[in-house]
């Protein structure tokens, strides 16, 4: 059996506070309702745990999970990039919260060897459509692959194709829904720039990325579709998102449904024997401090790392290694941690066919049944 190993995981949120550690900060202005400077996530986190470093490495945010992505060694790495790389001013009016991070840090993420950033999500055009076009092209300038946005609706449907060395692709389309936070006004059009956005779950809908899909999947292609979908907070998982997921694996040969927009992990599912993130968590935001909503645990997250099967696009396995973000980096989740995301997945998955082992290294493990 030829297979691929993936690094899939949550929302990368490296904007606001994050950015302000880090060697080139943006200014820190914002403004939110009740927070007019990033430096006030980095004091939140602060009294939190303790003071932070100042003009950290680029390799600082990623903490215990460089060694993880060293041992696991993945053939992509995948990530929900849920800020804006640029310095632009050009705040979108009339919303709330704004991310950038300064486009002089994206070593941040070549540091971590990140291959693609989905970019379909609420806060890519946070600082208007400027920040977009620097953020295209800062990550591109880096080798980045990106899917999901773009400057017309044509580049932003587009999948980001991953070359891997005479072994096939992986092809990873992005897209966004309403539900998520992404309004019609950020939806890209052909002579507007924007977000590969999804008018609804309908069937309608599957045929449209199945068109896409047979457009650009070969033989021996991997075919991801990173969706930032659904409300903040809630374990539940819509009829809607499980129907859709199931359809374009049916009608649409996905293999890989990597969900996202939750702020903390929910169920898993295997169907047809290919994998169903329905919400894989944040990975690294500046929230520390911040309070009301510590059942969810938004702390805590995994490293999915699925093994897939290149000619048939089948799970062959799933592991997941349990982390917790502290002090703005990315740790290994102390025992009360796994526990909790064991328990969780476990409460979780069972209803979509699947729970969670504990291996003996403390990584969990899915087992999916019928």
């Amino acid at each position: 059996m030829n297979c691929i190993t993936l690094f899939l995981c949550g929302d990368v949120m490296l904007g606001r506070g994050i950015d302000q550690i880090l060697k080139h900060p943006n200014r820190p202005h914002l403004f939110e309702p009740y927070v007019r400077s990033a430096k006030d996530y980095v004091s939140l986190a602060e009294a939190n745990a303790g003071p932070l470093p100042e003009r950290v490495p680029f390799d600082y945010v990623w903490g215990d999970a460089l060694r993880e992505l060293d041992r696991m060694n993945p053939d992509a790495r995948i990530i929900n990039l849920e800020t804006a790389v640029t310095s632009s001013e050009d705040a979108w009016p009339s919303k709330g919260i704004h991310y950038r991070m300064h486009p002089a840090n994206a070593p941040v993420l070549s540091a971590a060897k990140i291959d693609c950033c989905s970019l379909a999500n609420n806060h890519v055009l946070d600082w208007g459509y400027c920040g977009l076009t620097e953020t295209l092209s800062t990550l591109r300038a880096a080798g980045i692959h990106t899917a999901g946005a773009g400057q017309d609706d044509v580049e932003a449907a587009t999948p980001a194709l991953i070359e891997l060395l005479g072994r096939g692709r992986v092809v990873v389309f992005a897209l966004a829904t309403q539900g998520s936070g992404v309004g019609e006004d950020w939806a890209a059009g052909r002579r507007r720039p924007g977000v590969n956005r999804l008018a609804d779950l309908s069937a309608e809908s599957v045929r449209a990325i199945a068109t896409q899909v047979r457009r650009f999947k070969q033989p021996a292609d991997v075919v991801v579709v990173s969706i930032h979908w659904g409300e903040n907070f809630d374990f539940d998982i819509p009829v809607s998102h499980r129907r859709f997921a199931h359809d374009l694996i049916d009608s649409a040969a996905v293999d890989v449904v990597h969900g996202h927009s939750s702020h903390h992990v929910k169920g898993i599912e295997v169907y047809q024997d290919k994998l169903i993130l329905y919400g894989a968590g944040d990975f690294i935001n500046d929230y520390e401090g911040i309070g009301g909503q510590e059942t969810y645990r938004g702390d805590l997250s995994l490293m999915y790392f699925p093994v897939v099967d290149i000619a048939t696009g089948k799970l062959v396995e799933l592991s997941m290694t349990p982390t917790q973000t502290r002090r703005f980096r990315v740790n290994r989740a102390p025992e009360e941690g796994i526990r909790w995301l064991e328990e969780t997945l476990n409460r979780e998955s069972p209803p979509l066919g699947a729970r969670v082992e504990r291996r003996a290294d403390d990584a969990l493990v899915l087992r999916a049944f019928a």
